[in-house]
């Protein structure tokens, strides 16, 4: 895994062991980053369920302000600190280790409001609806707040999701990604 545009550009990811982290293939994250591209520019990244890091560290090489890292296993944050310091980039970042089955999002980070969102849980437990309709996320999210959610083809989120709309979706083999905007009229309490 290697970063692949900006002031990162080639700079090779720590390289993982292990089933618990199944990172975002190069040529998916490739394509996801040029789409989005526009959107990256002095964005604050929010990167749930981490895994490496990969997204948010790319985002920060291709110019976003910060980003913060969250994961529930200690070896992935281990991971991400080593592949944020290899990119020389580590003043613009957040790592924590948080349990999202017993918050959504951590307590240290409800006042943040972030442009840009990568979800990747893990496939089939659900994680990805429960996330998209947590007020406390939609809360931390900024006017047009861009996801990214990568989830398997069978985990299906094109009904309805209040406050969201499903603008693109692209499918790469068994790997789905939503491309989603908070929509104007949601009103957050």
């Amino acid at each position: 895994m290697r970063i692949i545009r900006g002031s990162c550009k080639g700079r090779k990811l720590v390289p993982f062991s292990g089933k618990n982290i199944r990172p975002t293939t190069d040529r998916v994250r490739e394509a996801v980053f040029n789409i989005i591209e526009p959107g990256i520019k002095k964005a604050h990244v929010l990167d749930l369920f981490a895994g490496t890091g990969a997204n948010g560290i790319e985002a920060l090489s291709r110019g976003a302000e910060n980003a913060v890292f969250i994961d529930i296993s200690d070896k992935s944050c281990a991971l991400i600190k080593k592949n944020i310091q290899v990119c020389k980039i580590k003043k613009n970042t957040l790592i924590f280790c948080h349990n999202i089955n017993k918050s959504i999002i951590p307590e240290y980070i409800k006042n943040r409001k972030f442009d840009l969102v990568f979800i990747d849980p893990p496939y089939g437990t659900g994680f990805l609806k429960k996330i998209l309709k947590d007020l406390c996320f939609i809360k931390i999210l900024k006017h047009n707040a861009l996801i990214i959610a990568e989830h398997s083809i069978k985990e299906d989120i094109s009904g309805k999701m209040p406050g969201f709309d499903i603008y693109d979706q692209r499918k790469y083999g068994k790997t789905l990604i939503s491309f989603l905007t908070k929509t104007i009229s949601m009103k957050v309490l």
